[in-house]
């Protein structure tokens, strides 16, 4: 039996929400309707998709790259419905200058510049990433028709209009194993001796760096770096522990290894990844567009 776009939605939902009975809520359906759904794809599959434990599922290292495909399928059968709807698609055409920050290059621009152009071929995207200061810089320039971009909190510019598309909140990252990952939430005060990872690019390192001021803790630093994959191969080899937001959770590293994720006890205010333009001018068609296919990307958390 070949697998349903319900099927998919399930499982997405379920990799999503981090549990079964939470993507059941989130649907509005019975948890047995989703648990039955998972089955039926795993068997048809030929693999398990997901680890089932206390605190609800894992995705495994298979079901972390279906969970690619997954989104794909689901975001083109929008994109055909949105276009296949009116004719407004076909016609626009033009250009769009748009600017993106460095996390939302690496983890938010690749989908979203494949079904814009998915449903606007005739647009010709020119992007380009740079810090968030600079691209506002652009915008109230008018070089830049429209940003996305993310938002660290309290961020916000009178002359830019912010439309969020998604809230990231930050969680812990551990090396497989790491005594920490045995409870529900972890608190910085605990990692006070462990070496840190500091991401820092858009803003990350010094969400840890106000709580370790908030608390009076100066934990090591075994490295700071601009890159998410380097700071997830030293977590995952156990040189250290990081706080980032679940925008760039993965549960395995380029080499394979596992990466666990635990919220944290610390009040950390989540990021935003938001849609940015110039207040007061009108948006073109292009970026018109480019805000329609924002607003159906979906949300929630990779786990």
């Amino acid at each position: 039996m070949a697998f349903s776009l319900r099927q998919l939605q399930y499982f997405v939902a379920v990799a999503e929400n981090g549990s079964v009975s939470s993507a059941a809520q989130t649907l509005s359906i019975s948890q047995s309707t989703v648990t039955e759904a998972l089955r039926e794809l795993e068997a048809d599959l030929g693999f398990r998709l997901l680890d089932r434990h206390a605190r609800g599922a894992d995705l495994t290292l298979k079901g972390h790259h279906f969970l690619r495909h997954a989104r794909k399928i689901l975001a083109d059968v929008a994109d055909a419905r949105r276009a296949l709807s009116g004719g407004e698609a076909a016609a626009l055409s033009g250009r769009l200058a748009l600017g993106v920050t460095p996390l939302v290059a690496g983890y938010v621009f690749s989908d979203l510049l494949a079904r814009y152009r998915r449903a606007f071929p005739d647009v010709a995207v020119e992007a380009v990433e740079d810090a968030g200061d600079y691209l506002e810089h652009l915008l109230i320039g008018g070089e830049l028709d429209i940003a996305v971009m993310v938002l660290s909190p309290g961020r916000r510019s009178a002359s830019l209009h912010v439309e969020t598309m998604e809230v990231s909140p930050y969680r812990v990252w551990l090396p497989l194993g790491h005594p920490a990952a045995q409870e529900e939430r972890v608190s910085m005060r605990d990692l006070a001796e462990a070496p840190h990872v500091l991401l820092t690019i858009d803003e990350i390192a010094e969400a840890s760096e106000v709580v370790w001021r908030r608390l009076g803790l100066r934990p090591p630093v075994a490295f700071r770096t601009r890159s998410v994959e380097a700071v997830r191969s030293l977590v995952a080899t156990g040189a250290g522990v990081a706080v980032l937001p679940d925008l760039t959770y993965r549960p395995w590293s380029l080499e394979g290894d596992k990466i666990e994720a635990r919220p944290l006890a610390e009040e950390v205010p989540a990021i935003e990844v938001a849609t940015v333009w110039r207040r007061g001018s009108p948006l073109s068609a292009a970026a018109a567009g480019l805000l329609s296919v924002a607003a159906t990307r979906h949300g929630g958390r990779p786990r």
